[in-house]
């Protein structure tokens, strides 16, 4: 995971890869593909005006200690009640209006504001088509089976990423 992004070997995910729920936003060649129990849609990244992911659960500094008391509590309950991770939304602006999609944070304990808002910029620079999000995938071929990151590098690769000019 790197900022809103889970980077497998194989894909590149808005928010959480595709769980028990169903539910993912996978970015394509193309644009944006939402699977869920309802069936896939997709965006072409021409025809995208904005996207936002909203409701982002956010860590921080003063939660540090109590957030992983929090986070194991929250799963064992989640899994006692059947929840699912927190839900964030996506929303779009499309050449047909709007449309919104719900996608799952993968981070329990919440995402470091620097990484969101990081995550945020390099994401409207894919769909202004100012920025690759090729170098996302490059980056998971090589570095997706070590798993995430530290905090420090995670921003760093993000930052990196909103330099690349297309």
């Amino acid at each position: 995971m790197v900022g809103l992004f889970w980077i497998t070997v194989d894909a590149v995910y808005v928010g959480s890869p595709p769980s028990a729920i169903g539910g993912c936003v996978k970015l394509t060649a193309e644009g944006l593909e939402a699977v869920d129990p309802d069936g896939s849609r997709s965006w072409n990244w021409e025809n995208l005006r904005s996207a936002v992911v909203e409701d982002v659960p956010v860590s921080g500094a003063s939660r540090r200690v109590s957030r992983l008391l929090g986070s194991l509590v929250s799963a064992a309950a989640g899994v006692f009640l059947g929840e699912g991770p927190p839900e964030m939304r996506l929303r779009l602006e499309t050449e047909a209006g709007p449309e919104e999609v719900t996608v799952y944070a993968a981070s329990a304990g919440g995402y470091e504001a620097r990484e969101i808002a990081l995550s945020m910029e390099l994401l409207a620079r894919f769909v202004a088509r100012t920025a690759d999000h090729r170098v996302l995938g490059v980056w998971g071929r090589e570095h997706g089976r070590e798993g995430t990151p530290p905090r420090a590098e995670r921003e760093a690769l993000l930052e990196e990423w909103t330099r690349i000019e297309t």
